[in-house]
Order: structure tokens, then sequence, then C-alpha cells
């Protein structure tokens, strides 16, 4: 066999190597990271809950959900360990967060009304009056074609 028809194997082989030995990579450093938990440490799971570490066992840890609620998760829920500033702006709303964009009130109120409401014309998005609707129904083509059976705007009988 020539070497040539070998080398499109030769990569494929190659590349299921890389892609699996990067996966188990990930896998070992999530594992250290979820053995390196100690009590006190501020975790997020997978469901995207933040806790505190309270109880570390073999294959479970105990969280502090809230101020006094405990519950108990597997290791492999833990999404990420948390550093504790991390945590505490995240959780407490500490630390210096600095918000340059304009905030949003709560009520849309404010964002209808304007000072300058009162120059800008309206636009009548009501109906017409009877009137000008009876002028256009009386109207013909140019024409002077009308259906036959008066139906339009597709009131055709569909069977």
């Amino acid at each position: 066999m020539n070497i040539v028809t070998l080398l499109p194997f030769i990569v494929l082989i190659g590349a299921m190597f890389l892609m699996t030995r990067s996966a188990k990579k990930k896998q070992q450093a999530a594992a250290q990271m979820r053995n390196d938990m100690q009590p006190g440490t501020g975790v997020r799971t997978i469901g995207g809950m933040y806790a505190t570490v309270k109880e570390v066992h073999d294959d479970t840890v105990l969280l502090e959900v809230a101020p006094g609620v405990h519950a108990l998760y597997a290791k492999n829920a833990v999404g990420a360990v948390l550093e504790d500033e991390e945590y505490n702006r995240i959780v407490h709303g500490d630390g210096d967060l600095k918000i340059d964009t304009p905030v949003v009130p709560d009520d849309a109120s404010s964002l209808t009304e304007s000072a300058d409401s009162d120059d800008v014309a309206r636009i009548d998005l009501g109906k017409k009056p009877e009137a000008d609707e009876a002028d256009g129904a009386g109207r013909t083509d140019a024409a002077g074609d009308e259906p036959k059976d008066k139906k339009t705007d597709g009131e055709g009988d569909a069977k």
C-alpha cells in the first residue's frame, strides 16, 4: 500500500486522539476543582444556584443555599468553585460595580411621557369615517368591470 492512501486514515486517528486528550484534561481539571473544595467557599451549581460549602464528603457536598437552609448535592452538581470576592460580588452585591449606562425605570410611564410631547403631531391610527368608506365602495374600476358574484378580497367560495 502507498502512504498517500493511508494518509487520510492517519489524520483521522490523530484528530480523534487530540479530541479525547483535551476532553480528558477538562474532566481532570473539573475533578481537581471539586476535590479542592473546602468548607466556607462559594460555589455555583450546574443549575445556576449560588451557595456556600458547609461539609465535603466523598461523593456529596452539603451546601448552604440560604441562611439556615442546607441541601445535600452530588459533587458532580458543582459547576464552579468561586473566589471569595467574586462570590460576594454576585451574591451580596459587594464590590465596585460601576454603571455607565442609564438606569431603566421600573414602570413604563416615564418612557412614554416626554416634556416636548405637546409639540409632536399625533398620528391618527383610527378607522376612517363611514362617509369615506361609502365613497370608496361606490367607485368602479377604470374598465367598468365588476365581479360577477360581488365577492372581493378573497371571499370566494372554497370547496
